[in-house]
């Protein structure tokens, strides 16, 4: 049997025992004070006896008249003559233990008894005793009985009704979410569990929200392995083997002055060429980490577009930017994450750039706005757009679409850009189409900071 399982057995064992053992000591000392009330009232009758057998009153006509009638009452008053009683009309048991402990109380069902051993002023001898049915016992005791058995049903019913709910809304989720882990594996990083997106989570949903963070930074991490292995080789043999080539034909023999300088032009640039791919590979590799190497602070989404639209102005004035700040929400703690400011300028600098330069500087519009849930960025321009066939390489390291041989670029600006976002549990969204425009929806959860 599972954990959790003996786990919810032995809390509905616990409790069962306890609302039993409870109910019955309830039962069994109500039944007890039932007989010790109904007793002393017998023994009451018995002292009116004793007393009034003294006076020589009519005993009968004294405790009708004095008390309450009890159900199938009948007074005894019984001579002891030489110890022995002649008129056996009480069972046999209460006149032996009577005569040997000098009272005693009995029962038989629902027939009490209570008696007495008396001796009166002349010196004879009485056994006086009081017999009735109890009128409690088979209505008070009965209704106690089926009340407590009731309770007991409905005390275990709730019981069963919380273990479920705690099934629910415990056990239940965490075994989904378990399972959905074990579904995941190097081959399907990209699957996420299903959680709910409020502001106020349980620690299930939080739960599910660190397990994404970290598929996030996993597939981050492999992706980025796999992309520096394939592309690395890839991107760093061309410019190597045109350094390697322009060398080898400069010293094939002997040249003249400007033979020379041309040829260390060439390797030159190559080599910048070279050392750029290195340095947007290797950074693109940094991002690729779980981000517990770089220092994370309160930052503010609005001042980092500002920043990023003054920079990018001022390296290209020709870059006409527009920021619509009508989607502000009136709470300014709604525009804060927790992030690393240098990567997120970097992040939104690079996709701002793109969509100025393949839109040939028109005018590009970015929107800010929040939810309860996240913030979100919108960057739209008017460019060349990406062709449907390349949409799925857009985020694969050095990949160009078909259409941007016109535009200067690495292709490494969006698969960086991407790579930091994930790092801020962030989510980018790229929507294009040729020839009209390209759309970029950036959205970072809302933490509470």
């Amino acid at each position: 049997m599972k954990t959790y399982n003996k786990t919810v057995l032995i809390i509905v064992g616990i409790f069962i025992i306890y609302t039993v053992s409870l109910t019955t000591y309830i039962y069994y000392s109500f039944s007890n004070f039932e007989f010790i009330d109904f007793y002393k009232r017998l023994e009451t009758r018995v002292n009116v006896i004793t007393t009034e057998k003294d006076k020589n009153n009519e005993i009968s006509y004294l405790l009708n008249s004095s008390l309450e009638s009890l159900p199938s009452e009948k007074e005894y008053v019984i001579p002891i003559k030489d110890g022995n009683i002649a008129d056996k009309i009480l069972p046999e048991k209460v006149i032996l233990q009577t005569l040997k402990n000098g009272k005693y109380e009995y029962n038989e069902g629902n027939l009490f008894y209570s008696s007495l051993l008396y001796n009166d002023k002349k010196g004879e001898s009485f056994l006086i005793a009081v017999s009735a049915k109890n009128p409690n016992y088979s209505t008070h005791i009965t209704y106690l009985r089926n009340l407590l058995i009731i309770s007991v049903l409905f005390s275990i019913l709730l019981m069963i009704f919380i273990a479920q709910l705690v099934y629910n809304t415990l056990i239940k989720p965490v075994k989904k979410i378990i399972k959905d882990v074990n579904k995941i594996n190097y081959e399907n990083l990209y699957l996420r569990l299903e959680v709910l997106h409020r502001k106020d989570q349980d620690p299930i949903s939080e739960l599910g929200h660190t397990f994404n963070g970290m598929l996030n930074r996993l597939e981050t991490a492999f992706e980025t392995q796999k992309n520096f292995i394939s592309n690395a080789s890839h991107e760093l043999n061309t410019p190597l083997t045109s350094i390697i080539g322009e060398a080898e034909l400069v010293l094939s023999k002997d040249r003249d002055k400007k033979e020379y300088e041309k040829s260390l032009c060439n390797i030159l640039r190559e080599a910048e060429n070279l050392n750029n791919k290195t340095k947007a590979l290797l950074f693109l590799a940094r991002t690729g980490f779980d981000g517990k190497t770089q220092k994370f602070d309160i930052v503010r989404i609005d001042e980092i577009l500002l920043n990023v639209k003054d920079n990018l102005q001022k390296i290209n004035e020709g870059y006409k930017i527009r920021i619509d700040f009508s989607m502000l929400p009136e709470n300014p703690s709604m525009l804060r994450i927790r992030g690393n400011e240098q990567l997120l300028h970097l992040a939104i600098a690079n996709i701002v750039s793109n969509a100025c330069k393949y839109s040939n500087n028109q005018e590009v519009r970015l929107a800010l706005g929040a939810t309860n849930h996240s913030i979100i960025i919108i960057i739209k321009d008017y460019g060349i757009g990406i062709p449907d066939d390349d949409m799925k390489y857009i985020y694969d390291p050095y990949f160009r679409a078909s259409n941007t041989l016109n535009f200067e670029g690495y292709g490494i600006g969006l698969p960086l850009s991407r790579n930091i976002i994930r790092m801020h549990n962030g989510e980018l969204i790229v929507q294009s189409k040729e020839n009209v425009g390209t759309t970029v929806q950036i959205s970072f959860p809302l933490d509470d900071v």
